[in-house]
């Protein structure tokens, strides 16, 4: 199983592969130990089917989920559903996030308690979850009462065991994300998740000591290549987080109240990964006091957890210009998708159109494109075309008469072959591939049409005979299809199916999909969207205050105005700038990170503030005598400081 939230996570269970009638399964029971959470006691347990636990990284209950939160939803939804037709006992659980800073300072913006904001945003998801027609079987809440009783009792046990202890943290701090993060994990001095800035913050804290497991994790990733897949995360994994050294984990709060508190330590929350990381055994009945549920002990270990890009499984699901963001206005939400193309369409694009390995791209093109070529022309039309020949010419029912050609045999080949192509996809987890290979077979019932051209045969009495067994050869080709199509698209496979009948059709085909005009699609877009017009008016952005400091101690800071001379780009590196800064009679050599926003040539004879007396360092191997001012925007957007009115290089700033 692969288990993470945010940035980190960790990775327990096994995998299991097959289709046994009867499966011995040596479970652990439950008893903390003093390597932290341990299962000691074994039994075997007889099981009529193989189980099969998966679960999703939970939703954060910051707001409403776009369509790639919902896609992690609807690829863990197929690969359940896919478990259950292969015979296995699933447990599909997903659920919601509900503690954290970010949240209590949202329901303080709307005036209501954190309970009551995440009572409507959890509600929100859950909505979305059911309109995509998932079919997970619990759906937990952070908030559940037994499952904050359980953390707490979990935190103790780990405390009293020596794997928790309490300490400061000190580090860059990242409010939307409350999360923090050292030197060397700042992208360019910002959020390595979401870009945004980080201030300096100290709290006091509990940690986990996870740099006591490394070695441990390390050498199970090793000697067991398929635990994290793809291989490209498994790289990330290793070498971004255990090879350059683990460093312990915080796992409690004290500068927000809105979590499970800490028993023995009130001031305390309990932080994110001890909180929503334990829902995946709290849900299913995990006690750490020796009294767990037959659930937990039939399901656990986990077999297969699905996360974001940051380590495992699936990628990112783009937007046509880049990474989904409201600051950008490109945010795509499902139940907005499903008003215009239905829910199996919209399940269809996010399971199809993302790669197994690399970030898929949705736009409101690629999706029209995609309605109108493979669901309405190859699929739709397909069946359609068949249902209404089979009306036409033997008023709804065919039959094999045996009068075969040898065009039959390849087609037949290829319905054989589909779902041993499809079982071998899923088992490395290739939905999009595993879709594909469904297509290729309703590609090539769409061909068999063209090769035996029913309606030639149809004006032939003496090839009534062949013309029925071709149609029965279409109704076997696309009923396999839609049989093998049903964890991907459940309600098309569903309404194919009862419309084929066997053989004995329904008199009226339903039309599955309707071809969509793209110029109408974006003009009603548009409708819905507005394109707004850029106010002049800055948004407000709220930063986490520091420490108070002293007259004296701002005193002790000289600024002054500039004015650039000279600038030129700093080899080999791509972002900074290298000015020649006249203050005064002085030149100062000044490095700053601003070439993504200014030319080397608009830069010279800007008149700029500077910080004058900051201590030289060397950026990239320049030596750097000062600070160029800045002012960064919400979406991470420098912009020089500079004087309102005509002022000499070397004014003081004060």
């Amino acid at each position: 199983m692969q288990v993470t939230h945010g940035g980190f996570h960790c990775e327990v269970g096994t995998k299991r592969s097959g289709n046994a009638v009867k499966q011995n399964r040596l479970l652990e029971d439950e008893s903390l130990q003093e390597d932290g959470i341990f299962f000691k006691r074994r039994q075997t347990i007889m099981s009529e089917k193989p189980k099969y636990y998966i679960t999703t990284a939970i939703a954060y209950t910051s707001g409403k989920p776009h369509i790639g939160n919902t896609y992690e939803i609807v690829l863990a939804d197929a690969i359940a559903r896919y478990k259950r037709s292969q015979g296995y006992d699933v447990f599909f659980q997903t659920g919601t996030d509900e503690h954290g800073q970010k949240i209590e300072l949202k329901a303080e913006e709307a005036g209501i308690t954190p309970k009551e904001f995440v009572d409507k945003v959890s509600g929100e998801i859950k909505r979305i979850w059911d309109l995509m027609d998932t079919s997970y079987d619990k759906f937990i809440r952070t908030t559940d009462e037994d499952h904050e009783k359980q953390v707490k009792k979990i935190f103790k046990k780990l405390y009293d065991k020596g794997d928790i202890y309490k300490g400061h943290y000190e580090g860059m701090y990242c409010t939307p994300c409350e999360s923090f993060f050292t030197e060397s994990q700042l992208v360019d001095g910002k959020c390595p998740d979401c870009g945004r800035p980080v201030q300096p913050a100290k709290e006091e804290a509990y940690f986990f000591k996870m740099s006591k497991y490394a070695d441990r994790l390390i050498e199970h990733i090793n000697t067991h290549p398929e635990f994290i897949q793809p291989v490209s995360r498994k790289n990330e994994m290793m070498n971004n987080f255990l090879l350059p050294g683990l460093q312990d984990l915080c796992v409690s709060r004290t500068s927000f109240k809105w979590g499970i508190p800490v028993d023995f330590d009130p001031k305390h929350v309990v932080y994110v990964w001890l909180d929503a990381l334990t829902n995946y055994i709290t849900g299913i009945g995990y006690d750490c006091d020796g009294n767990s549920t037959e659930q937990f002990k039939k399901n656990w270990p986990a077999d297969l957890h699905l996360i974001g890009k940051q380590v495992f499984g699936h990628p990112w699901l783009l937007q046509g210009d880049g990474k989904m963001s409201k600051s950008k206005g490109n945010v795509l939400y499902a139940d907005e998708l499903v008003d215009f193309f239905g829910v199996d369409a919209v399940r269809y694009f996010v399971l199809h159109e993302m790669p197994f390995e690399n970030d898929g791209v949705i736009s409101w093109e690629l999706m029209v494109e995609r309605l109108n070529s493979d669901l309405a022309n190859t699929l739709g039309n397909l069946v359609n075309r068949t249902i209404s020949m089979t009306n036409k010419y033997f008023g709804g029912t065919v039959t094999d008469t045996g009068v075969a050609e040898e065009v039959d045999a390849d087609l037949k080949a290829v319905v054989e072959n589909t779902a041993k192509a499809v079982d071998e996809k899923m088992k490395d987890l290739r939905v999009a591939d595993a879709i594909t290979e469904i297509f290729n077979l309703f590609k090539r019932c769409n061909k068999y049409i063209d090769e035996t051209t029913p309606w030639v045969l149809g004006k032939d009495e003496s090839k009534k005979d062949r013309l029925s067994t071709v149609l029965w050869n279409l109704i076997q080709g696309i009923s396999e299809g839609a049989r093998l199509l049903e964890p991907y698209m459940p309600s098309t496979s569903k309404k194919i199916l009862e419309q084929l009948g066997n053989g004995h059709v329904t008199e009226k085909p339903e039309i599955l999909f309707q071809r969509m005009d793209l110029e109408e699609v974006l003009k009603k877009v548009e409708e819905l969207h507005p394109k707004k017009e850029e106010k002049k008016e800055e948004a407000v952005i709220d930063l986490e205050p520091k420490e108070e400091i002293t007259f004296e101690q701002f005193g002790a800071m000289q600024f002054q105005v500039g004015e650039i001379i000279a600038c030129e780009a700093v080899k080999k590196s791509k972002k900074l700038l290298c000015s020649q800064v006249k203050i005064g009679s002085q030149v100062k050599q000044i490095v700053s990170g601003i070439k993504a926003y200014y030319t080397p040539e608009e830069m010279v004879g800007k008149k700029v503030m500077v910080l004058v007396n900051l201590k030289p360092a060397k950026l990239a191997g320049v030596l750097s005598e000062g600070m160029l001012l800045c002012a960064e925007d919400a979406d991470g957007n420098f912009a020089l400081m500079t004087p309102e009115k005509e002022m000499p290089a070397g004014a003081e700033i004060c």
